[in-house]
């Protein structure tokens, strides 16, 4: 795991370094898109590989192959839908990210399998600070709220005037 984590910071490092590789011309002409398409002109700077054209992709730009695919924690990405998805997985190895088209019933249950289990979630879309706050509130006795002011309804009607 050691030299995993050596092989992360390496691919962190290429990642900043690497060029976006961008479609020549593309910065010149609106009808062109960003996307990369491999230069073919017959003339183009580009296929040729001179230093005035634009970078290329090339086999050199590839990340370590041991961390190539892995998400930046150093965990294989695994979508899970329901809980049989589970069954075949390494809590060392994967990490869990729970597919958006669940609700919230099944969401809930895989959610509490998953601790169980001791795996990562990579979405869970609220982070662990945030959770406490809310048990906080929850926990929170009720003797707070009595000191603040409601308003009556039937005070709000006799103050407002409507013409029919």
């Amino acid at each position: 795991m050691v030299q995993d984590k050596r092989l992360m910071k390496l691919r962190k490092e290429m990642n900043k370094k690497r060029p976006s590789f961008r479609k020549v011309e593309s910065w010149r002409h609106k009808r062109l898109t960003d996307s990369w398409r491999k230069a073919r002109g017959i003339d183009s700077k580009t296929r040729k590989k001179k230093k005035s054209g634009v970078k290329s992709p090339t086999i050199g730009y590839r990340g370590p192959k041991k961390v190539r695919g892995l998400h930046p924690s150093g965990y294989e990405e695994v979508r899970v839908t329901t809980i049989s998805d589970l069954s075949n997985l390494n809590n060392k190895k994967h990490a869990i990210k729970i597919s958006g088209k669940l609700g919230a019933k099944k969401r809930i249950a895989i959610i509490d399998y998953i601790h169980k289990k001791g795996f990562k979630i990579l979405n869970l879309g609220v982070s662990q600070k945030e959770i406490e706050g809310l048990e906080a509130m929850v926990n929170a006795p009720l003797s707070d709220s009595e000191d603040e002011e409601f308003i009556d309804v039937d005070d709000l009607d006799d103050s407002i005037d409507i013409e029919d």
